[in-house]
């Protein structure tokens, strides 16, 4: 098994911590051939608070994957999300090099650095520039310009960024694990890589993960991402408010709302009972469906609205014709769906990765999307030519082309 041809996908999450390993086939395809999952414990909201707990989760982990994998892992491409993340747009705009005017790679390397030359404050860092159309000599909506002849190259791109600090920890805590990071990649995008059909891309889709801590919420229209933010609420919320109101611990509350929750009161069954267990050991209770529907719904709601307000905020709720497609743990609730068609007004479905070979039963649920979606995001970069476990790309020339393998990446 060449190392070159292994990628391993890291998604830190506020309730787990999920490692998946995949092998690319000369073909292009990728297949999974590891998976370790372990409970998080050092993040809050998808931003670390406790190293150590991190570190150790990472390892566990890690640990799961390589034994199933058979193989020693020492490089992750690794997700990042939280309420620091924010995009916006901005413009590179360069001339041509060459005398005879052919648009090349390099070119559209400076044009993509070009459009990095925005005011960011010190203490965020870009994460991604994502290119959202080229202009050419004053033409628009063009996706690829190589090969083009034209004066003057421009780039509209939408610009990722993050709390230094916040990443900065993320990066400590997967250093401390013994891991080396290759690449780092917005959760947003890579659940859109995951669930996201490429039809809806182009006309125009909203994704929402919601996942134990967050909701990773990103636009796309014509092809390309054009808004992402992170709601720092998620379905630890909704854990919350059932260990609250049915007055149980809150490991029971999860269990509660995994097998019995439902997230639209008209769904709920009132002649189905389920026991509860009590804090400080007083005898269980019984408590019907729809009783706790009632604690999920005003939760559910108010998520959903926060995504309203994010998709509002974007300035594409009227160019999205493919909806709204929701992912994510918590999105395997029963009515959740119904309950957010009816809200957005939008159609709405719920996104399972697609061809997740590999996971099997796992990806059902929509846990695992975001993870995949990193593997497929770290596997673009072996069919484009970079290395995988065995080194990246470094110097010059490396640093130039890493900018139009990522742009040929995140376009297709």
């Amino acid at each position: 098994m060449a190392w070159g041809d292994i990628v391993v996908g890291l998604d830190i999450g506020t309730t787990k911590v999920a490692v998946l390993v995949g092998k690319v086939d000369p073909d292009g395809m990728l297949n999974i051939i590891g998976i370790g999952t372990s409970p998080s414990k050092g993040l809050r909201k998808g931003v670390v608070v406790d190293i150590d707990s991190t570190v150790k989760s990472i390892r566990e982990a890690v640990d799961k994957a390589q034994r199933m994998a058979g193989i020693e892992i020492r490089s992750v491409y690794m997700g990042v999300t939280g309420g620091h993340i924010s995009s916006l747009s901005n413009r590179g705009v360069v001339a041509v090099a060459r005398e005879d005017r052919e648009i090349t790679a390099e070119d559209v390397a400076r044009v993509l650095e070009a459009a990095r030359v925005i005011g960011v404050p010190p203490d965020r860092e870009i994460i991604h520039v994502l290119p959202r159309e080229f202009i050419v000599d004053g033409y628009d909506g063009i996706r690829d310009p190589v090969g083009m002849v034209g004066i003057r190259l421009e780039v509209e791109a939408q610009i990722i960024t993050g709390s230094m600090t916040s990443l900065q920890n993320l990066l400590r805590s997967v250093e401390k694990a013994g891991l080396e990071v290759d690449d780092v990649v917005l959760n947003p995008l890579a659940s859109g890589e995951a669930v996201l059909l490429p039809a809806e891309r182009d006309l125009g889709v909203v994704v929402a993960d919601i996942g134990g801590g967050t909701v990773d919420v990103a636009a796309f229209y014509e092809g390309s991402l054009c808004y992402a933010s992170v709601i720092p609420v998620g379905g630890e919320f909704i854990t919350s408010d059932i260990a609250v109101g049915l007055r149980t611990p809150l490991a029971t509350a999860e269990e509660i709302k995994l097998e019995h929750g439902c997230a639209l009161s008209d769904l709920a069954r009132d002649d189905l009972f389920f026991k509860v267990g009590s804090v400080g050991g007083q005898e269980s209770r019984e408590v019907s469906q729809k009783i706790l529907a009632g604690i999920i719904e005003p939760r559910v709601q108010e998520i959903l609205e926060m995504v309203g307000r994010e998709i509002e905020a974007s300035g594409y709720e009227k160019m999205i014709p493919g909806g709204v497609v929701l992912t994510g743990g918590s999105s395997a609730l029963k009515g959740l769906g119904e309950l957010a068609s009816r809200q957005f007004g939008f159609p709405v479905r719920v996104g399972t990765p697609a061809d997740a070979g590999g996971l099997g039963d796992m990806a059902s649920s929509g846990s695992f999307a975001t993870s995949l979606g990193i593997l497929r995001y770290a596997a673009r970069d072996i069919v484009s030519g970079r290395t995988g476990q065995d080194g990246t790309i470094s110097g010059m020339v490396g640093s130039i082309l890493k900018y139009v393998r990522n742009w040929f990446r995140d376009l297709f």
